[in-house]
């Protein structure tokens, strides 16, 4: 029964998840859905300690009702290394 309420939920948009922002890495993370915010602040603990547990940092807790499209959104472009950059600089251009 629990679940299929919490499907409706998400479907409505009425479902609470965890949205979690880190600094570093620079993601932002949803976790969920739960039926209520008691859930939700309940199992956010879980979910801080192994993102702490990985290294993250900077870490930025919101409950919210929403409808994620992508439960994680990576915000950083992996670097150009310098070899990268220099190599690109010298390739001839047609």
């Amino acid at each position: 029964m629990k679940e299929a309420l919490i499907k409706i939920f998400d479907v409505l948009g009425l479902a609470f998840w965890v949205e979690i922002i880190t600094e570093t890495p620079k993601c932002t993370y949803y976790f969920g859905p739960f039926v209520n915010q008691q859930e939700a602040q309940a199992a956010k603990y879980g979910y801080i300690e192994d993102l702490e547990d990985e290294g993250a940092q900077g870490i930025i807790v919101t409950l919210k009702r929403c409808k994620p499209t992508r439960l994680t959104i990576f915000d950083e472009l992996p670097e150009q290394t310098e070899l990268d950059k220099s190599s690109s600089l010298s390739k001839p251009i047609f």
